[in-house]
């Protein structure tokens, strides 16, 4: 396999790491300025030029694009993309986790455990938006902040209204979440390759810090997560585009709060912290992908007229509650199913026999028009008016 590293910080831990775990392997390896690509767009096929010359022909690549060239740094990767070479992190995943905001909406969007969480604008609009995520103590991060920056735990509701209006005063997007006391200033990294975590510690800030980065001086100790936490990880990962991902979480009493889905997790303090090789786990899952690549199933399948892919829902009145797959009628309108998914587990080609069950979704491929009959018509929301919260209750980001 050959593998081009995209990186700005070639000497960096987690650079060199990639790279002498892929050459350690039999891999060709190389490691490429993402600023020095030119995109082609003037050919009959996209192309990309490096340091001015035509580039060669590469297997894979593993983006490692920092916050400061996103935009450019995903257009690079985007194309690579047309040219069919396998990335573990797509242009669009990439995208996805580099905006808080925007990874805040997908995640919830998903039912994934979050802290609770407030986007506003308006001056009026601020208070409102502290008490709805339980009052202060509040955190306030600036959707642009990294590494712990632009980070601040606001006291009072006072003190956050403050912050904010300075903070909006000077044109910075801010998201106002809620303080998870119980966490005591310490988090989980889980860093997941594929279809599950290879390596997972736990950071804890230093002092009166509450926040817990390494970069902050905080300290960090292995950890063995159990099954929801490694569940949250991996699906977060997953529902942002992301194949390879660090993925930091809060541990509340109410189980594993993701705060965030980084798309170029460090290496150094993970792998110092569990003594495992990542970079190895990492190298080892690109070669397997690009042996026997995964495909966007949605939209190869979707190459017959009138014929696509789409999501079903079985709720109660559907009337195929408690029937097997075979007897449900599905596969005589010329819908088969692929997958079952059920609460947080996959059923993958089902069988004829398995019995459906209330509030499962199945991800079927068959003619377009009898699955839109079978799809209910959206329900209206309903305002759901929230209680406060009890004192005390309120917890941390």
């Amino acid at each position: 396999m050959k593998i081009a590293i995209l990186s700005r910080a070639p000497q960096s831990y987690s650079t060199q790491r990639l790279k002498t775990a892929a050459l350690d392997r039999g891999h060709q390896a190389k490691v490429l300025n993402t600023l020095r690509f030119a995109i082609d767009l003037s050919g009959p096929e996209p192309d990309l030029h490096f340091r001015g010359r035509p580039l060669s022909s590469y297997d894979a690549i593993l983006p490692r694009i920092g916050n400061s060239i996103t935009y450019f740094g995903t257009a690079v990767v985007r194309q690579f993309e047309q040219m069919d070479v396998f990335t573990p992190n797509t242009a669009n995943g990439i995208s996805n986790a580099r905006d808080k905001l925007r990874a805040t909406q997908i995640l919830s969007r998903h039912g994934i455990g979050m802290p609770a969480t407030a986007f506003v604008r308006n001056r009026a609009d601020v208070r409102p938006a502290i008490e709805r995520v339980g009052g202060a103590p509040v955190v306030i991060k600036l959707l642009e902040g990294t590494q712990g920056i632009g980070v601040i735990l606001a006291p009072q509701a006072k003190v956050a209204e403050a912050i904010i209006e300075t903070l909006h005063s000077t044109n910075q997007n801010v998201l106002i979440q809620q303080f998870i006391a119980e966490s005591r200033g310490s988090d989980i990294r889980a860093l997941v390759v594929g279809d599950r975590v290879v390596a997972a510690m736990r950071r804890t800030a230093a002092g009166d810090e509450f926040r817990s980065n390494v970069h902050r001086g905080g300290s960090v100790e292995p950890v063995e997560l159990d099954a929801d936490y490694e569940r949250a990880a991996v699906r977060s990962a997953q529902i942002m585009g992301l194949r390879i991902a660090g993925v930091d979480m809060l541990e509340s009493n109410d189980g594993p709060l993701v705060m965030e889905v980084n798309s170029s997790p460090g290496l150094q303090g993970i792998e110092t912290a569990t003594k495992l090789d990542v970079a190895g786990a990492i190298i080892d899952y690109i070669s397997n992908e690009v042996a026997f690549p995964d495909i966007d199933v949605r939209q190869r399948l979707a190459v017959s007229t009138g014929y696509g892919v789409a999501e079903l829902h079985v709720h109660a009145g559907a009337g195929i509650v408690g029937s097997s797959l075979g007897d449900s009628g599905l596969l005589d309108h010329d819908i088969t199913v692929l997958t079952i998914n059920r609460g947080t587990s996959v059923i993958p080609n089902p069988r004829r026999t398995q019995v459906l069950h209330d509030d499962d979704r199945l991800l079927c491929f068959g003619k377009l028009e009898e699955m839109r009959a079978l799809i209910p018509r959206r329900r209206r929301r309903t305002k759901v008016r929230r209680l406060p919260r009890a004192a005390g209750s309120s917890g941390a980001s």
